[in-house]
């Protein structure tokens, strides 16, 4: 059986694996950007947020409902943790392990009930053997805990699922499905993704996205009030470390390059995961099936731009040139076979070969779901973070809990040059200058660059 852990702390702690020292903390009292949304204890708290403003009203009963959720670290589940359980709802919450700090905030929110463990088994031979758990598709002596899965249903009204490859995503996924028809769930919101293939034979299939299409599949079949979720890229996903597709990589002269196969002149759904996927998705709920049940799709997505765009705001905020590259994923790093597989295919998909804008497939497979961004996601949330606001407030953030530095480095000389022979790429586009716009930090500048390697 897994365990539950019930957690008093109603303030989220500290990580204890990051030490800044005291020169960070004295840069960021100067930063002229407060800490926004999801950075303070409060989990409301944001300039972007719609509650923020809003006249005092009279009090609503508290809601008597138990909202189920899996792999709540991730960016999807916390959202909807902390926006939920700020009103009053309960949750079961499965976590892979108590490690890191937003797995250490889930366990310390008193409205969650944390059961701790794999949504997968492991017999003694893939034990001994160390098996790869994130293959694509059915993996030998790996199965399904469905002990926790039954558990993580046990008194629930409502549930969120966002599966992962971690384990056979498509048995899981149908597992998940199975236990909660059986537990009377009334509402049940799959995070789902297409597969390009179905809607046009002439796309590969990105292995991923089709399990999550394959498990959207068995559950319309077996009949439970579901809605379906499709997510946009996250704006979460740029990070200066050297992580594939999205990695903004920092340049001599202080600004940085993103290269990704992506038509530069197509347009791409864009979502603030962490700040708007909770509050999306409790609206979801609060409409009912009535209004999103019967397999209905929602994509979720808030800004739709091109790469050269979404790189024309993230320059904005943050305050230094971003410049687009078109061309193959690189991969740096040692990365999940799951994940590597899913990229390829991904490239693909998105040929960097391909001259045509309009003969780019939609990221969401179905052009009409795709035409309905950002007016379907606007009518459940209206308070989203926009890129721009996203680079200007959150992004230094994490990338200094991450422990870069470049936020406090003095950027001198015509910062913006670059170093890759891409000037063509930006069609000769000039960045416009907005004085008093974008990240301002000081601090002492490193003499050390080793770390951009």
């Amino acid at each position: 059986m897994p365990s539950e852990v019930h957690a008093d702390l109603a303030i989220r702690p500290a990580p204890r694996d990051i030490k800044v020292p005291n020169t960070l903390l004295e840069a960021e009292r100067r930063h002229k950007h407060s800490r926004s949304s999801y950075s303070e204890a409060s989990t409301l708290v944001s300039r972007n947020n719609s509650l923020t403003f809003r006249p005092s009203k009279r009090s609503m009963p508290t809601p008597d409902k138990t909202i189920a959720v899996i792999n709540a670290a991730g960016r999807q589940a916390a959202s909807l943790i902390r926006v939920a359980t700020a009103v009053g709802y309960h949750v079961r919450a499965q976590l892979r392990n108590l490690e890191g700090v937003i797995a250490t905030e889930v366990a310390s929110n008193p409205n969650v009930t944390v059961l701790e463990g794999e949504l997968y088994t492991k017999d003694r031979p893939a034990e001994k053997a160390n098996i790869d758990v994130t293959k694509n598709g059915p993996i030998s002596g790996i199965g399904v805990n469905h002990a926790l899965i039954s558990e993580l249903f046990r008194g629930a009204q409502l549930a969120f699922i966002n599966t992962t490859f971690y384990g056979d995503e498509i048995a899981i996924g149908q597992a998940l499905a199975d236990a909660a028809k059986k537990a009377g769930i009334q509402h049940y919101i799959y995070s789902s993704m297409p597969d390009h293939h179905a809607y046009d034979k002439s796309w590969p299939s990105l292995p991923l996205w089709a399990s999550k299409h394959r498990v959207e599949d068995y559950v319309k079949k077996i009949g439970l009030p579901a809605t379906f979720v499709y997510t946009g890229i996250y704006n979460n996903n740029f990070t200066s470390l050297p992580y594939p597709l999205f990695c903004t990589e920092l340049q001599p002269d202080g600004s940085w390059i993103w290269q990704a196969p992506f038509h530069p002149h197509a347009k791409l759904p864009w979502l603030d995961a962490e700040h708007d996927v909770g509050p999306a998705i409790l609206q979801i709920f609060k409409d009912g099936v009535g209004k999103w049940g019967n397999g209905k799709r929602i994509a979720l997505a808030y800004e739709m731009l091109t790469p050269k765009e979404a790189c024309k705001e993230f320059s904005r905020g943050v305050g230094r040139p971003v410049h687009y590259v078109r061309g193959p994923i690189e991969v740096k790093v040692k990365i999940p076979e799951g994940y590597r597989i899913q990229l390829e295919a991904l490239e693909k998909l998105f040929d960097p070969e391909n001259d045509d804008p309009k003969k780019q497939p939609p990221y969401f497979g179905d052009r009409a779901l795709e035409a309905s961004c950002p007016t379907v996601a606007l009518e459940l949330w209206e308070g989203p973070r926009s890129i721009r606001e996203y680079a200007q407030e959150i992004f230094p953030l994490e990338e200094q809990a991450n422990g870069l530095t470049w936020m406090l480095d003095d950027v001198e000389g015509p910062v913006g040059n670059n170093h890759h022979d891409q000037a063509e790429e930006d069609d000769g586009e000039e960045e416009e200058d907005e004085e008093g716009d974008g990240l301002i930090m000081r601090g002492l500048k490193r003499e050390d660059e080793g770390w951009l390697a």
